[in-house]
């Protein structure tokens, strides 16, 4: 008997070391992760380094040289609310993923439509605020069309910018259509313009800008958007705290109505035309 007692408290010893040594882990992991978030960091350097790319009206300079737009206004909150500054790292569209995985920067707040395939390689925050795609036409090579089937038909040429949802978007729903790429969406407004495409699209409201300023040239087929896309910011991938944090943050400013009022400056009116001229 007593050798039986003797080996269950053995065994009993043998399990609540495994146990303690579990729970030990388990806290390490937790403090590792704490410790290494982009939260912490942020935090102990004093500043928001923020990933992001020019998109008028999302993030672009004005006369002095300072960026300006819907995104910059957003990691400028964000880093308010934060009480740190904010260092904004431009980087190319194609390559902005990767370079928020090699810690570039802590997080990217550049009009990133929420994908799988990108929330495959990071982690997304709730949406912040729904767009879409749109489409501008040039008058001469694209007369008197209506809708987005007048341009799935070959001989036709839309322009998009490389790598972003507006290139998808394109080969989607016209693919039939000759599609043209570029690094910048001024280069490819550029090319509509002088006539060598049919069509430019882009996410809203830029289309509808772009009709505006060049209206001798450029015309919007139909309005609204013809797909519909959630924005979330960026974060690399096992950050809970940040990714936490984020979220929250997103749902007390929508629930002040700041980025609704944010959005409407930016993509309903063009009193910030000013500052950039």
């Amino acid at each position: 008997m007593r050798t039986t007692v003797r080996t269950i408290l053995a065994a009993l010893a043998v399990l609540s070391i495994l146990m303690a040594a579990t729970a030990a882990t388990a806290g390490d992991m937790a403090r590792a992760l704490t410790e290494e978030s982009a939260l912490t960091s942020i935090l102990k350097r004093g500043s928001l380094r923020v990933g992001m790319d020019t998109f008028v009206p999302w993030a672009m300079k004005d006369k002095n040289g300072e960026f300006i737009g819907f995104e910059i206004d957003v990691a400028r909150r964000l880093a308010e609310d934060l009480g740190v500054g904010v260092e904004f790292v431009p980087t190319a569209w194609d390559g902005i993923i990767p370079a928020l995985l090699s810690g570039k920067f802590d997080m990217l707040i550049g009009g990133m439509s929420i994908r799988a395939d990108r929330a495959a390689k990071v982690n997304f925050s709730i949406p912040y605020y729904d767009t879409g795609m749109a489409i501008v036409a040039h008058r001469e090579v694209a007369p008197s069309y209506t809708k987005l089937e007048d341009f799935n038909h070959s001989g036709v040429v839309i322009v998009a910018r490389k790598g972003t949802t507006a290139a998808r978007a394109a080969a989607r729903h016209m693919p039939n259509a000759t599609l043209k790429l570029f690094n910048k969406e001024p280069q490819a407004v550029q090319e509509l313009l002088n006539g060598r495409a049919h069509a430019f699209v882009s996410m809203a409201p830029l289309p509808a800008q772009e009709s505006i300023k060049h209206a001798d040239k450029l015309y919007l087929p139909f309005s609204g958007t013809f797909t519909t896309e959630p924005n979330g910011i960026a974060l690399r991938k096992g950050d809970v705290d940040t990714l936490n944090f984020v979220d929250s943050w997103i749902r007390v400013v929508r629930a002040e109505g700041w980025i609704q009022e944010r959005q409407h400056y930016w993509f309903e009116t063009m009193d910030w035309q000013d500052r950039i001229q």
